[in-house]
């Protein structure tokens, strides 16, 4: 059996919402070859396994393929090794070192834009029109981030983001493409994502951005690889 902890990352201020995500910090109990089956059968938008503890040597697996790196597994991964006593200062999925840091209740990442996946950012007229959707628009099923401002001025947006092509479907709160939109923007920005989902991206130098959030521990349960 492997021990699993079920977070919601990016969760709104009151603590609803947010991004469900798995993690493994025994990422030994459940072997290689078995990764990509338990975060399909698990059903999260990513399921992550800490490799090393110490190191914050990590791997991330949605229900479809690993990915070198993503937003709302690197930040709820980063929460829950404080929260169980083992605080780092950086992560190491595939990508290369994510720097981490604490800011009150909020926990930021640092990456590079370009270590996202291959989102496109799609910007709408009105964050009405983001809410209208019932889906991707044209029933494109690749990598797309729905986006409006609501206060251009303030650096608040509306969005939305669908991930069809790797089992993902809506992605309630997406980390990757906040630091994407922060990089392109040149500025911080707060973002209410999906359903009731907050995230707080500011880019950095050379094409390297930062977002965080607040995490909730919801369960910690047994599992059988």
């Amino acid at each position: 059996m492997a021990t699993l902890h079920v977070l919601r990352v990016f969760t709104g201020e009151d603590g609803a919402h947010g991004n469900p995500l798995g993690v493994f910090l025994g990422g030994a109990e459940v072997p290689p070859e078995r990764r990509q089956s338990v975060a399909f059968k698990l059903g999260f938008s990513e399921t992550v396994f800490v490799d090393d503890r110490e190191r914050g040597a990590c791997r991330i697996f949605t229900p479809g393929l690993e990915l070198p790196f993503a937003g709302h597994p690197t930040v709820g991964t980063a929460w829950l090794l404080a929260h169980e006593g083992d605080e780092v200062q950086a992560l190491n999925p595939p990508a290369g070192e994510v720097a981490v840091r604490r800011e009150g209740e909020l926990t930021y990442v640092a990456a590079r834009a370009g270590w996202s996946p291959p989102w496109e950012l799609i910007q709408y007229d009105s964050p009405a029109e983001i809410d209208a959707l019932d889906g991707p628009p044209g029933g494109r099923e690749d990598e797309i981030y729905l986006w409006a401002w609501e206060d251009a001025a303030a650096g608040t947006v509306r969005s939305r983001c669908f991930s069809l092509a790797d089992g993902v479907g809506e992605d309630e709160a997406t980390g990757s493409a906040a630091i994407m939109m922060a990089a392109a923007q040149g500025r911080p920005l707060t973002i209410h994502q999906g359903e009731g989902s907050l995230l707080h991206a500011v880019p950095l130098e050379d094409g390297w951005a930062e977002v965080g959030g607040r995490v909730v521990l919801d369960e910690v349960r047994e599992f059988e690889p």
